[in-house]
């Protein structure tokens, strides 16, 4: 039993009445058992909230800054009217508007209720009570109670970085030889034949057919298909990092300027793991179009998430959906665990894009003495997302406390250009770029390798 702001106007009311009565005593009990005469009567014709039955339907799946519309059906088959509120409880992160909506639903009727939700995560929003309270017909009195009606809504990674797509695939497309630049290298496979051109390698030159055809002619190339690509996604504590902003439509939160991708707030820092999800997607879909076969791999200091053999139009679906709930774990990284992880799933020689931060002092400790192991059967490309804050602070001058902290920022830039130097010796490929740029400049030194040959 609930009561309303009516009872406590009629009780405010009441006692009023009671101070100016020429006598209180009597009063004072009548007004009492009228007030509790009308209680009793208002709770009694209220509806009752347990024989109300619930139903949903809607949205299951959304991107990120995107908004789920979901529906609920209220039937009541008791002999009474249900009116009153009812709220329809979500995580907070889940964004639901609006909070509480009205209910008026007939005896032996139903209605449909909509719940609008913009999440401000990644992962999986579960319902968690919808609680009802109905009014009796003087509004006095209510009674309430609490009903489990289970949905869930996975909020997929934005894929921001796929506005880049386009470009990247039309550079693809002048590597695989339908545009008239070609290339050659190792590990390459024979295309077609055209005339010689200045500059065209004389090693490329088929003499047979320059004979047959009294010209000179040359081979072309394409980058063999059917490469493996293997993305291993750090979880470990460095992932949790916050770096750059976070373009993404939310409503309810902090106002922005609309930053890199226009129109959207900016909230302060996603997570690097968030970033590296969106570079490894555009690497995928790249690959993918390539004819390479991708798989994923999640780790920290056990299996997160594993995708394999996905094909070309599944894998990003499959991608989405198991990065989806992944969060990052305030643990170190087992780097040993995760080369015997890469080592025991990737049996044929490949190219292994790990995703991780450039942490001189996690990475000498951890990944790198790993690494001669993995480079001596694989290519390993290693992408770190890194933080702008760190350059601004950089250049910081005029007062003491600007000079400080620029000296720590060089001092830690200092450590990734080092790390980085040892990587490289080491045979490792490195890109360290700026959360914005980290899935194009990923991007591009893929098709890099794709056009040294070394793919």
């Amino acid at each position: 039993m609930a009561l309303t702001g009516r009872a406590a106007l009629l009780a405010l009311l009441g006692t009023l009445a009671v101070l100016f009565a020429p006598q209180p005593a009597p009063a004072v009990a009548g007004v009492a058992l009228l007030l509790l005469a009308l209680i009793a009567v208002d709770l009694l014709l209220a509806a009752g909230v347990r024989q109300l039955r619930f139903t949903r339907s809607g949205d299951r799946l959304i991107r990120l800054g995107e908004s789920a519309t979901v529906e609920l059906i209220v039937e009541n088959p008791g002999p009474r009217r249900a009116r009153g509120l009812l709220r329809d409880a979500w995580p907070p992160s889940a964004g639901t508007a609006p909070r509480r909506l009205p209910l008026d639903v007939p005896a032996g009727e139903r209605r449909r209720l909509i719940t609008t939700l913009t999440p401000t995560r990644r992962g999986d929003r579960e319902a968690v009570t919808v609680t009802v309270r109905t009014l009796g017909p003087l509004g006095i009195a209510a009674r309430q109670g609490s009903h489990r009606v289970p949905w869930s809504v996975r909020v997929l990674p934005p894929f921001l970085s796929r506005k880049h797509l386009p470009a990247k695939l039309s550079r693809l497309r002048e590597l695989e030889g339908q545009h008239p630049s070609m290339v050659r290298g190792q590990g390459t496979e024979f295309d077609s034949l055209r005339e010689y051109v200045a500059g065209d390698d004389v090693r490329s030159i088929d003499w047979r057919a320059t004979a047959r055809r009294n010209d000179v002619v040359v081979r072309t190339w394409r980058p063999e298909r059917d490469r493996r690509v293997l993305i291993v996604l750090d979880t470990g504590r460095t992932s949790a990092g916050r770096v750059g902003t976070a373009p993404v439509p939310l409503a309810g939160e902090m106002p922005g300027t609309g930053g890199l991708y226009g129109g959207a707030a900016v909230v302060p820092g996603w997570p690097r793991l968030d970033w590296s999800m969106d570079a490894a997607l555009l690497l995928a879909a790249l690959a993918a179009r390539a004819g390479d076969r991708v798989d994923f791999l999640a780790y920290d200091r056990a299996v997160r998430a594993w995708v394999s053999g996905a094909s070309r139009t599944e894998l990003l679906s499959s991608l989405v959906n198991t990065m989806a709930p992944l969060e990052a774990e305030l643990v170190e990284a087992d780097s040993a665990g995760m080369v015997a992880a890469i080592l025991a799933r990737a049996k044929r020689r490949s190219l292994v894009v790990v995703l991780t931060d450039l942490n001189a002092a996690s990475l000498e400790e951890g990944l790198l003495p790993m690494l001669p192991q993995l480079s001596a059967r694989h290519l390993v490309l290693l992408a770190a997302v890194s933080d702008p804050q760190v350059a601004a602070m950089a250049a910081g001058r005029g007062t003491p406390e600007l000079v400080y902290n620029a000296a720590a920022a060089e001092h830690q830039n200092a450590g990734r250009r080092r790390i980085t130097a040892r990587l490289r010796r080491q045979g490792v490929e490195v890109v360290d770029a700026a959360p914005e740029q980290i899935a194009p400049a990923l991007a591009d030194a893929y098709l890099a390798l794709k056009a040294a040959g070394r793919l």
